[in-house]
């Protein structure tokens, strides 16, 4: 389908572009303009089984270690620019049991303060406290109550600047260590920040704390995390957890949790999260129904979100700049079809994208479109169906998925055809997670599933009507959408080295941690692939 509107886009430097040329080719690093390249499989290595498993609330690195209300499982979320960031942290110690009485979040103050230099800070910011609760109406399930969460905005920020912060109550006194976080960069064609790392399916297993040494270690200024946070909900509310739930406690009234798990998390977490911003989109672990048939409870509450600066209304969808990057969130676990309240603000947010000051336009959501992985094959046809012609006609450049627990990485393709001007797809769903890898890929002999609904995603998944795949369910051989996979644990480095370089290298546990697993510079061509013109951003201000 050809794009409408087309955008002029000025063209690159020519030193800097031969620049990268050369280094690409010198150090055989693969670029997009070679592609599209032949299917790649990697053999799974039979080694890899059998390790995931999750670290014990004994562990001493997710042991409560402060004392009364003083802060913990500290954490920076980005705001929609650069002059403002979130610190959200928790006070107070979570109840679980059949008789449980909720904290006072009005007990504790939200405060932080915060300045250039490390003491004493010259500024202080308050913002507001909550309280949340998983309740089941059964006989012989517990109940939680989370310890009081705060959340605190600081604004007026300079871009690309350290700054120091303590966070809590000092009239108690109750205030945490000295944190720093940095600011990123001002919104421009050639201003980034130097590494994102993007991780996906977590857990807390032996496997995640591979996967946050190796990631920690290659210094990322942001981190995304695209949904399937903790797993509690591979627990009962006794603590008996399971690598399938449902094989194991399928007799349940109700999918039980273990609310405990997000807070041995948050304390994992937090030796990273503290100083580096942390982004997070909902995954299907996060729905935790409840009583009341509430959903999302301990995503929506434990986690700050950009979503009223960047014109959402929901904690499900939002988005931010990060530098010469527009990064979208979108939630496949809400209504996404054309009449939705996300796609609306989808499109007001497409529209509003000012290329040339963001050039770079990056979309994530939890599962993916584009797999080749049995586990979830095609389970978000209705969502891809509803909304990739829009991220296409706005030239969307990467998109990076989770839910399918390995890695994989497409040719550009838009509508399941090769296609120079769609974006490449890029699967991380392999960042430790209890439920260990995905192996079987839906091409290969006696593995094609049947289509099955999801009560969340829909199913909209029929056999192709043309193509190789005509009149069939799945490929009969690796299709040539898919460039790369690879069923391994690890996480992915993002680079953007200008307006239309950027390098992506994607790291697996089992390696050393400067090993690289795959690796390709994902390279724009907006001379080729106009997109629609940013001054159709004002009608929606009518």
């Amino acid at each position: 389908m050809p794009r409408p509107w087309p955008l002029s886009v000025p063209a690159l430097a020519a030193i800097p572009l031969l620049l990268l040329v050369v280094v690409a080719v010198g150090s055989r690093i693969p670029t997009t303009l070679d592609g599209p390249f032949k299917p790649v499989t990697v053999p799974f290595d039979l080694s890899l089984r059998g390790n995931a498993v999750d670290l014990p609330g004994t562990d001493p690195r997710v042991r409560r270690r402060v004392k009364g209300f003083e802060p913990e499982q500290i954490s920076v979320t980005l705001s929609a620019n650069y002059d403002s960031v979130w610190i959200s942290w928790i006070t107070g110690e979570f109840q679980i049991g059949y008789n449980i009485k909720p904290l006072d979040p009005k007990s504790v103050k939200s405060v932080v303060r915060y300045g250039k230099l490390k003491n004493p800070p010259r500024h202080e910011a308050t913002g507001y406290s909550l309280v949340y609760s998983q309740l089941y109406p059964f006989e012989g399930l517990q109940n939680y109550t989370s310890g009081i969460i705060h959340h605190v905005r600081l604004t007026g920020l300079q871009p690309n600047t350290q700054y120091f912060y303590r966070c809590g109550d000092p009239s108690i006194p109750a205030m945490s260590d000295i944190y720093h976080f940095k600011t990123m960069p001002v919104s421009g064609p050639k201003s980034y920040p130097k590494r994102i790392a993007i991780v996906g399916d977590l857990g807390l297993t032996y496997n995640t704390t591979t996967t946050i040494s190796h990631l920690t270690s290659n210094d990322p200024d942001l981190v995304l995390l695209i949904g399937d946070v903790t797993y509690a909900n591979l627990y009962l509310t006794n603590g008996t957890g399971s690598d399938c739930y449902s094989c194991s406690f399928g007799d349940t009234p109700i999918h039980e949790t273990y609310q405990p798990r997000w807070d041995l998390w948050g304390r994992f977490m937090q030796n990273l999260v503290s100083r580096v911003p942390i982004m997070v989109v909902e995954g299907n672990h996060e729905i935790e129904e409840q009583a009341g048939k509430k959903t999302f409870m301990a995503y929506s509450s434990r986690f700050a979100f950009p979503s009223a600066e960047s014109g959402s209304s929901s904690t499900f969808y939002y988005s931010f700049n990060a530098g010469g990057i527009h990064f979208i969130m979108l939630g496949a676990y809400t209504a996404f079809n054309k009449s939705a309240e996300q796609y609306r603000w989808l499109e007001q947010d497409l529209a509003k994208v000012d290329r040339s000051t963001t050039p770079w336009l990056v979309a994530t959501w939890h599962p993916p479109w584009y797999s080749t992985y049995e586990a979830h094959y095609r389970e978000a046809e209705c969502m891809r169906i509803e909304m990739e012609e829009l991220l296409y006609s706005y030239g969307v450049d990467i998109v990076f998925n989770g839910h399918v627990h390995a890695y994989e990485r497409s040719n550009r393709v838009y509508n399941y055809t090769l296609d120079p001007c769609g974006p490449v797809y890029l699967t991380v769903g392999d960042g430790g997670n209890r439920e260990k890898m995905a192996i079987k890929h839906s091409d290969e002999p006696g593995q094609c599933p049947l289509p099955s609904p999801d009560e969340y995603l829909g199913m909209c998944a029929t056999n192709f009507t043309s193509g190789p795949a005509a009149g069939k369910f799945c490929w009969d051989r690796q299709p040539d959408y898919s460039a790369f996979r690879e069923s391994s644990f690890g996480h992915g480095i993002l680079e953007m080295k200008n307006e239309t370089w950027a390098l992506w290298t994607w790291y697996r546990n089992q390696d050393s941690e400067d090993n690289v697993g795959d690796q390709i510079y994902i390279v724009r061509q907006p001379d080729k692939c106009p997109v629609r013109q940013v001054f159709t951003s004002w009608l929606t201000d009518l």
